[in-house]
């Protein structure tokens, strides 16, 4: 049975890592209504303190002593480091709101999502995408579609190495396929490489679903510039997205939102994230905007995208 606070409780909010996306979680909690930062749980209590103390909260390097001081949990780590924190607090009953991907295995995927339905409470994650995807209507078109088309191309950066290209990028654009088109993945095949890290640095495959929906994600980390595209064919027409230009082509009948990137959504797609956690905590929405369960059916597509290219 899950757990909810009343709508009148000011929960008190905890971030653990204390790096750059630490720091835009922290930022968020201490922002929005409803919430209070209390905490921010690092390895290095100096880099705790350093993010903490600026928005009035304390910097914590035991883990118990974080986590008996907050109510709801944003695992911010680099994500081989996921699952671990995230199953501390699930354990301690905590609702966790896990960044991208979920785990970097399936069976810790597995494990956290088991924890939070044994706990009663909310594991959400960081796909933050769906947000605009939502903002601009997308998720309200009633056809199945037909075809997904994704360019997800970045200039080489130190940021995410520790995961491929995959886990780093194309799992948001793989989030988007399974959640627009309702049938499962049957297989994939495709191609990829490794250029300056340890694991694949630029990968362009192709996924059929059952339905017959093929999805094709390109995604790199080492482009000379940077490219961010979207095609999505229905029986009725076709809509394109350029997001970088915000360039914007719909030819179905279905009516969307053009500037969706001038909605608060389309600014700032974090904030309804987290925001839709903190509803689904208090027993205000039934679901986060993105559930342990459809991560890791994002995850586990994923990590298929390595296999079919790495084999």
């Amino acid at each position: 049975m899950t757990q909810t606070l009343p709508p009148s409780s000011s929960l008190r909010a905890g971030v653990i890592g204390a790096g750059v996306f630490g720091g835009y979680h922290a930022k968020k909690y201490a922002e929005l209504e409803g919430v209070t930062l209390v905490g921010v749980f690092d390895i290095d209590l100096s880099r705790a303190q350093a993010l903490a103390e600026p928005l009035g909260a304390n910097g914590f390097d035991d883990m118990d002593a974080f986590l008996a001081a907050v109510d709801v949990v944003t695992v911010a780590t680099p994500a081989v480091h996921h699952a671990e924190a995230a199953l501390k607090a699930l354990k301690a009953g905590k609702p966790v709101y896990c960044e991208k991907p979920l785990a970097v295995t399936p069976e810790d995927a597995d494990r956290m999502v088991a924890a939070a339905a044994k706990a009663g409470v909310p594991l959400a994650c960081g796909h933050q995408e769906r947000v605009v995807f939502q903002a601009m209507g997308l998720l309200d078109i009633p056809e199945q579609p037909l075809r997904l088309e994704a360019v997800r191309r970045g200039v080489p950066s130190d940021r995410n190495l520790d995961v491929s290209v995959v886990l780093d990028l194309m799992i948001h654009d793989i989030d988007l396929a399974l959640a627009l088109c309702e049938a499962l993945p049957m297989t994939v095949d495709g191609e990829g490489g490794i250029t300056r890290s340890t694991s694949l640095d630029w990968v362009k495959v192709e996924a059929m679903f059952e339905n017959g929906f093929i999805a094709v994600f390109d995604s790199s980390r080492v482009a000379e510039t940077r490219e961010r595209t979207m095609k999505v064919v229905y029986p009725s027409g076709e809509v394109e997205i350029d997001f970088l230009t915000r360039a914007f082509r719909n030819t179905t009948p279905f009516p969307l939102i053009e500037n969706f990137t001038e909605t608060p959504a389309g600014k700032d797609p974090l904030g309804p994230s987290v925001a839709g956690f903190l509803a689904a905590v208090r027993g205000e929405a039934p679901r986060p905007v993105v559930t342990g369960e459809e991560a890791a059916r994002a995850l586990d597509l994923a990590l298929a995208v390595e296999q079919a290219v790495e084999g």
